[in-house]
């Protein structure tokens, strides 16, 4: 009695569990095989029920539903194209309208900033004059630094010219101009007002004074053996006087024989419509 009861005691609880798994998945097995045979049974005997041509007529009738629903399929692949195609549409529209909406939104801060920048450039005119006569120690110069440091933050900046350089219409503008030889056209001779660029766009133009080359010196007189006397003059503006009178007086008789014709022609079509009128009154009337 010990022995088997110590061999009863060695078998686990586990074990046990999966002895009854296993014998679910037997039983479960066999079921499916039954069900199997049941189905193919009650198949065999349905279509026993059946003659050929019921049997063609059902495959007729199956076909023709494969064929509608491979054709809702397709309609519904359509369907689904197209609004895959509206999605990405819409949403290019979405990504521009957003990417327009940033670019307005920094133009508008950037001509903000710029208007505010405007404002102080008097001011930095100013202490640049006044920084050319004070001395290096003058407490205004601490002020002026931190000033275009404020400016400099901000992309600010004033525009380099030289003198020498060439004229530029969208950087610069002419107030006067003088005569330089030892320089070509449209060259900066002084600078009259700095101009300054915020970012990439002007915020003032710089007033300059720019070069243009002397005029060539005017020809010679003629000799009183090769000047013409005045009285030739007059009978030459005499002459011109009368060929423009002449001219005129040939325009106005071209004119005037234009309308002459023009009169004519106006004549000879009411002739030609009184004419019209009296062959239809006379086969009106015969």
């Amino acid at each position: 009695m010990d022995k088997k009861g110590e061999e009863i005691n060695t078998t686990s609880p586990k074990d046990d569990q999966t002895r009854e798994a296993e014998v679910e998945k037997e039983s479960k097995k066999e079921n499916n095989k039954e069900k199997k045979k049941t189905f193919k049974d009650k198949f065999e005997e349905e279509l026993k029920e059946f003659s050929k041509e019921e049997l063609i007529e059902k495959i007729i009738t199956l076909e023709q539903k494969k064929s509608e629903l491979q054709d809702q399929n397709e309609n519904m692949r359509e369907d689904i194209d197209k609004w895959k195609d509206k999605f990405m549409r819409l949403q290019a529209e979405f990504e521009n309208s957003q990417k327009r909406w940033d670019k307005s939104r920094k133009s508008l801060m950037n001509q903000s900033i710029a208007n505010v920048l405007r404002n102080f450039l008097p001011l930095y005119d100013s202490f640049h004059s006044a920084i050319k006569n004070i001395e290096s120690d003058n407490p205004i110069i601490p002020f002026y630094k931190q000033f275009m440091n404020i400016l400099k933050s901000y992309d600010a900046h004033p525009l380099e010219i030289n003198e020498g350089d060439k004229f530029n219409y969208d950087l610069h503008e002419a107030l006067s101009s003088i005569e330089k030889e030892d320089m070509p056209n449209n060259s900066i001779v002084d600078v009259i007002q700095e101009g300054w660029k915020f970012k990439d766009d002007v915020l003032r133009y710089a007033k300059v004074i720019i070069s243009r080359k002397p005029k060539p010196p005017e020809p010679p007189k003629p000799s009183k053996e090769g000047e013409k006397a005045p009285i030739d003059d007059e009978v030459e503006s005499t002459e011109k006087k009368e060929e423009k009178e002449g001219k005129k007086e040939n325009e106005k008789e071209k004119e005037k024989e234009e309308e002459e014709k023009e009169k004519e022609e106006e004549e000879k079509e009411k002739e030609e419509e009184e004419k019209e009128k009296e062959e239809e009154e006379k086969e009106k009337n015969p």
